[in-house]
């Protein structure tokens, strides 16, 4: 009966069966036994999984549901939605990781039996890991709430109390338990009631089969990773080689803080040792929740995870940690100025509406104990902006900001910006002579999105830090890191952006670099020379017969595909701008309910809007990347026709003209109109060799300019900037 609650889409159904979306549609149009929509909308209907299975079955299609794509279709269409099956999963898990025999003990049975043993089980193992659940709202379990923050209405402050925290006042200002919703922050998991946890059943018994597979960690991380994936907009992660990078900035901790913890890459980038205790927070209760889990799944360490507004309902006010890491959100207004003017974290001074960076730091400074170090992500604004020069200032002043590091465009979220690192130290004194550290990796950064090259950015940074750390050690790299006393930061502005105070780098690097420039240029164009085609034949103009695309299609020649608005996130996305441009794959799409077109070897790529002639040809540096919007994709059939054949006549600018359609503002390509000539495939493949030939002269062309654009902008500024001399 559980089962049945389950809905899948058609998209999930095509990934059940290994088909394509269309294949899908077909089926519910020929088959009138096709099982009928249950649930969705009429755009995107949802099936009931067991119908749809039983189906497959009977018709052949299906001879057993892969057991990753079952536990995720049970866990997608739960009729508490994904986020509670989830957090049941990881419940589930966290058991079977610390205590398999108490999972085989209450999973024999019936689903009712396992709902009323399970909570029992599950608070044997939070308590140790989590704390002591406080006093539960009684009228809210009968309910069979699964909102985690509408369960719990205690406000106590549980994490400063079994924490270690030394605030008394914090463990003492526990309200009365009334039935109201909590105001403050409260423990991020608790122990669902067997009302919640029965319509789960069928669930957890495959996540459990799950986990004997692949384990409890690979498969909490494999079911998150696909929610994350199928949400992307409503999720900002921190990358994992970002994490890395902070937490070694931060050092060896024994108590880690991220008060702003989301998905928890930073606390498991820290959790290093067993003797660590993990303590986070997220105003998202979710993610405090999922990411709690997460965290004990990962390590044998204590967590201690919160939901709440960190800023205006701190969970653990009476911490002081080793370590804070901390992704805080950027921009926000309403992060608390009106109501937190007289909150004695101010200590470098109250944060103006438009610096909620800026009360992340401070923040992050009064939770660490003396000597103990944090960092932040910041965006480049909060280290120039007038509005908040004060605080610079004084954290200048007072040794608190030791470092600001200029990560490459495409480290983190929004990829577009040059993000920074703030490396903060709580004083234990004041220092005598202070001096902060100004590092600038942005000569680091890749090309389009693949990110930056985090291991040259690791080894810059770390060894700027290191040698900052020990004193007298620390040589200044022109154009990378430079040791700046704070009296030169003291001025109106209270600059700390690294590029506005790193002299240019010296005048043997920048000739050398130049020179090696120059090199591959001059290679480039020996190269171009050597692909050059030979001189043209002159010939009468052929009078081939003619066929389309089209008629190809229909005669199964070739396979016609076009690209969508979604697929799967983590897949790269070729675009019409990296067809025209001739690079690599670089865009990203949004999970949805489309099944992404993925490209092969031999595949041709055509762009529809532009007007242009262009075609690709996919090779294997291009293969499995998802087909983007305005693309069409040919897949031609080896024995009848050649792929570079294909492309080349593609591209003749009489066939683009003659299939295309003009609007007021655009020029849109029908490629089933595009026109080949019919040919033997021997002779296919002598025009398919030239037109290769071409495309290879055509890319080194298109190498030479971009060498030749860096050797004149290169040029340009070290001319302007004195390490290149005029003669």
């Amino acid at each position: 009966m559980q089962d049945n609650a389950t809905e899948v889409t058609a998209a999930g159904i095509a990934r059940l069966a290994g088909v394509g979306r269309a294949a899908v549609s077909n089926w519910r149009r020929r088959h009138a036994d096709f099982p009928r929509p249950v649930g969705g909308t009429e755009t995107s209907p949802s099936f009931a999984l067991a119908e749809v299975e039983s189906w497959l079955r009977k018709q052949g299609k299906l001879a057993e549901v892969p057991l990753r794509e079952r536990v995720w279709q049970q866990l997608s269409g739960h009729p508490g939605g994904p986020v509670t099956a989830l957090t049941h999963a990881g419940c589930v898990l966290l058991l079977i990781h610390d205590r398999p025999p108490v999972w085989l003990e209450v999973s024999a049975g019936s689903d009712e039996r396992l709902a009323e043993m399970l909570p029992g089980a599950l608070r044997e193992v939070f308590t140790p890991r989590f704390g002591p659940e406080p006093a539960m709202n009684t009228e809210a379990v009968n309910a069979g709430s699964v909102n985690t923050e509408a369960a719990n209405t205690e406000a106590t402050n549980a994490e400063a109390v079994n924490a270690e925290a030394t605030n008394a006042e914090a463990v003492n200002a526990a309200p009365t338990v009334n039935t109201s919703p909590p105001a403050g922050p409260h423990p991020a998991v608790r122990t669902p009631t067997a009302p919640e946890l029965l319509p789960s059943a069928p669930l957890l018994r495959g996540v459990a089969e799950l986990a004997a597979e692949l384990g409890a960690r690979q498969t909490f991380e494999f079911l998150l990773g696909r929610h994350l994936d199928a949400n992307p907009r409503q999720y900002t992660l921190t990358p994992a080689d970002l994490a890395g990078l902070m937490a070694d900035l931060a050092g060896p901790a024994r108590t880690v803080l991220d008060p702003a913890c989301g998905t928890g890459a930073l606390l498991r980038a820290a959790a290093t040792r067993p003797d660590q205790r993990l303590y986070a927070q997220d105003s998202a209760p979710e993610l405090a929740t999922l990411t709690t889990l997460r965290l004990a799944l990962h390590t044998w360490s204590s967590v201690r995870g919160a939901a709440g507004d960190t800023l205006r309902a701190d969970a653990h006010p009476g911490l002081h940690a080793d370590a804070v890491l901390c992704h805080p959100p950027f921009n926000e207004r309403n992060w608390g100025h009106d109501e937190l003017a007289y909150d004695p974290r101010w200590e470098y001074g109250f944060p103006a509406r438009t610096e909620s960076e800026l009360a992340w730091v401070q923040h992050a400074l009064a939770r660490l104990k003396d000597g103990g170090a944090g960092v932040l992500l910041m965006p480049p604004a909060a280290a120039s902006r007038r509005s908040g020069r004060r605080i610079r200032a004084d954290l200048l002043r007072r040794g608190a900001l030791r470092a600001v590091i200029a990560l490459p465009v495409g480290a983190a979220p929004p990829y577009n910006i040059p993000l920074h690192l703030w490396v903060l130290r709580r004083p234990e004194r004041a220092p005598a002579q202070p001096e902060v550290l100004l590092v600038d990796v942005g000569q680091f950064a890749g090309e389009g999105r693949g990110g930056p090259d985090w291991r040259a950015v690791r080894e810059a940074v770390l060894d700027a830090w290191q040698a900052f750390g020990r004193p007298g050690r620390f040589t200044e790299r022109p154009g990378l890191a430079r040791a700046l006393p704070v009296i030169e930061l003291l001025d109106d502005d209270v600059d700390l952006a690294p590029a506005r105070h790193l002299p240019p780098a010296t005048s043997t690097d920048g000739a050398e670099q130049l020179t090696a420039v120059r090199e591959r240029l001059g290679e480039t164009l020996r190269l171009t020379a050597d692909l050059t085609p030979p001189r043209a034949d002159a010939a009468r103009p052929a009078r081939w017969p003619l066929t389309t695309i089209g008629e190809l299609a229909r005669g199964g020649a070739l396979v016609l595909r076009t690209g969508g608005n979604g697929g799967h996130a983590r897949v790269p996305v070729l675009t019409d701008h990296d067809v025209l441009s001739g690079a690599d794959p670089s865009g990203t799409l949004p999970e949805s309910e489309e099944e992404a077109v993925l490209t092969e070897p031999g595949d041709v790529v055509v762009p529809v809007l532009g007007g242009g002639s262009v075609a690709r040809v996919i090779d294997e540096t291009t293969r499995g990347a998802a087909l983007g919007r305005n693309l069409v994709l040919l897949r031609p059939d080896p024995a009848a026709l050649d792929a570079w054949f294909l492309a080349g006549f593609l591209r003749g600018t009489a066939n683009n003209r003659q299939a295309s359609s003009y609007a007021s503002t655009a020029t849109r390509l029908d490629v089933r109109r595009l026109q080949l000539p019919r040919l033997p495939l021997d002779e296919q493949r002598r025009y398919g060799e030239r037109f290769r030939a071409l495309d290879e002269f055509e890319r080194a062309l298109r190498h030479a300019g971009r060498l030749g654009e860096q050797l004149v902008r290169g040029m340009y500024d070290g001319l302007a900037g004195g390490t290149v001399a005029p003669d």
